[in-house]
C-alpha cells in the first residue's frame, strides 16, 4: 500500500487522548459559578438532572445516576447489589485497577479470569470455570471501547443467579448487537475522566433499567439518605458537582460527533497500516460497534514492543501502553493471592504486546498522516 505523503514533524507530542472543550462548556461553567449553586445535597442539582436525562436518552437506559467518578460508579453499584465480605466477583485480569479495587473495598474477593486476544475482553469460557457457590457477580470490562460479548456472560449470570456490572469507563456509545453498553447488565458504570470519550473533569455515570436499584444508588451517593437526615443505609459522598454536570450537558451534545470522528480516524489507521508487518491491528466483531476510544495494536514477537514504543514517542507520537502489568501480577494482588507469571497467559501476552495509538477527534490530517508514516518507518 502506498504510504501517504509525510507532513512536517509535529512541534509537540500528539497526545493519546485529549479533552475537547469550547465556548459552550465555558459559558455553562460560568452560569453555575454566577448562580452560587455549586452542588446539591441530594446529588441532583439542575445541571446534574439535565446531564442524567441526556445520558439516559442517549443510552436508552431507564435511569442514569450521576456521580463524581467512574470508580465511585463501580463502588456504589457493588454496594447497591449487596456485594459484601465473602462474596466473589469475577473480573478480567487485564484492565485498570479501579475495576478490582472496588470489590476489595466492599469486602469481597476479585476473582481474575483471562481474556481473549481478539478484543481484550474477558473469556466467557474462563468465566464459566471460575463460578463457585460464593460468586455474586460478573464484571465485564468493555476495554478500549470494544464491547465484551455479553450474550454468553448474561446466559451464565441467568443460569447461576448472578448480577452483572458492566464497566463502561472507556465505552461510551459502544454497542452489542444494536444495544448500547450499560443497558445489558444490571448496571453500567461510565467514567468522565479528562482522557475519556467525553469528560466532566472527573465524574461518572451509572445506568440501570431497575427502579429499585436506581433508588438505592441515589441514596448511596448521598450518605445513604432516604430523605433529609433519615439515613437508612451506609453510603458515601459520591455527588457530582454542578460545575462538572454543566460541562457534561454540553459534552453530550458533542458525543455523536466525537464518535463519528473516532470511527473515521480508526478506519484511516486500519487502512493505511494494513500492510505493516509484525503487528496485529484492532478488529471489530460482527456483533459489535466499537467506539474507538483507543486504537490498540499488538507488536508481535520477535519484534520488541518497548523499542517500537520508544521510537514512536521519540517521533512525538503519544503512543501509550494500557496496561504494562496485568492486575494479577501487580504487587498488591500478588501479595494477596500469590499469583505467578503464566497464570493468565493471554493477559500477560497482551501486556507485553499492546501499544495504543492516538485516534481521538482532535487529530488533524497532518497528525494522523504523521502517525501512519512513523509506524511504517519504525516497523520497516
Amino acid at each position: 500500500m502506498k504510504q501517504p505523503t509525510a507532513p512536517s514533524p509535529p512541534a509537540k507530542s500528539i497526545p493519546s487522548n485529549r479533552p475537547i472543550l469550547g465556548a459552550e462548556e465555558i459559558a455553562a461553567v460560568t452560569k453555575v459559578i454566577q448562580s452560587g449553586m455549586l452542588t446539591h445535597k441530594s446529588g441532583a442539582g439542575l445541571y446534574a438532572k439535565q446531564f442524567e436525562e441526556a445520558f439516559a436518552k442517549f443510552t436508552g437506559a431507564k435511569h442514569a445516576i450521576a456521580v463524581n467518578s467512574g470508580t465511585s460508579a463501580l463502588h456504589a453499584s457493588l454496594l447497591a447489589l449487596d456485594v459484601k465480605s465473602g462474596d466473589e466477583v469475577i473480573v478480567p485480569a487485564f484492565t485498570f485497577v479501579a475495576t478490582t479495587n472496588v470489590v476489595l473495598l466492599c469486602g469481597g474477593k476479585p476473582v481474575f479470569v483471562d481474556i481473549t486476544l481478539d478484543n481484550f475482553d474477558m473469556d466467557p469460557e474462563k468465566v464459566a470455570k471460575a463460578i463457585t457457590p460464593r460468586t455474586k457477580a460478573i464484571m465485564p470490562v468493555h476495554l478500549y471501547g470494544h464491547p465484551a460479548d455479553m450474550k454468553p456472560l448474561l446466559d451464565l449470570a441467568q443460569k447461576h443467579h448472578l448480577a452483572v456490572i458492566e464497566d463502561c469507563a472507556q465505552a461510551h456509545g459502544a454497542q452489542v448487537r444494536g444495544h448500547q453498553v450499560g443497558t445489558l447488565g444490571d448496571v453500567g458504570c461510565f467514567s468522565m475522566y479528562p482522557s475519556k470519550v467525553i469528560t466532566t473533569g472527573e465524574g461518572g455515570m451509572i445506568t440501570t433499567n431497575n427502579d429499585q436499584l436506581a433508588e438505592r444508588l441515589r441514596r448511596i451517593r448521598t450518605h445513604g439518605e432516604a430523605k433529609p437526615y433519615e439515613f437508612v443505609e451506609l453510603g458515601h459522598n459520591y455527588r457530582m458537582p454542578e460545575i462538572e454536570a454543566a460541562i457534561g450537558v454540553e459534552q453530550m451534545k458533542r458525543l455523536p460527533g466525537f464518535l463519528a470522528e473516532r470511527r473515521k480516524n480508526a478506519a484511516y489507521l486500519s487502512k493505511e497500516l494494513a500492510d505493516v508487518k509484525g503487528i496485529a491491528l484492532p478488529t471489530e466483531a460482527p456483533w459489535a460497534t466499537h467506539n474507538w476510544y483507543l486504537f490498540t495494536i499488538r507488536v508481535l514477537a520477535p519484534r520488541n514492543r518497548d523499542m517500537v514504543l520508544k521510537a514512536l514517542q521519540a517521533a512525538n507520537i503519544g503512543a501509550t501502553v494500557y496496561y504494562e502489568v496485568p492486575l494479577h501480577l501487580t504487587p498488591m494482588y500478588k501479595k494477596l493471592y500469590g499469583f505467578k507469571e503464566g497464570s493468565m497467559p493471554k493477559s500477560e501476552q497482551a501486556a507485553r504486546e499492546v501499544i495504543s495509538l492516538p485516534c481521538h477527534p482532535a487529530l488533524t490530517k497532518d497528525e494522523i498522516t504523521w502517525i501512519v508514516q512513523q509506524v511504517h518507518k519504525v516497523l520497516a
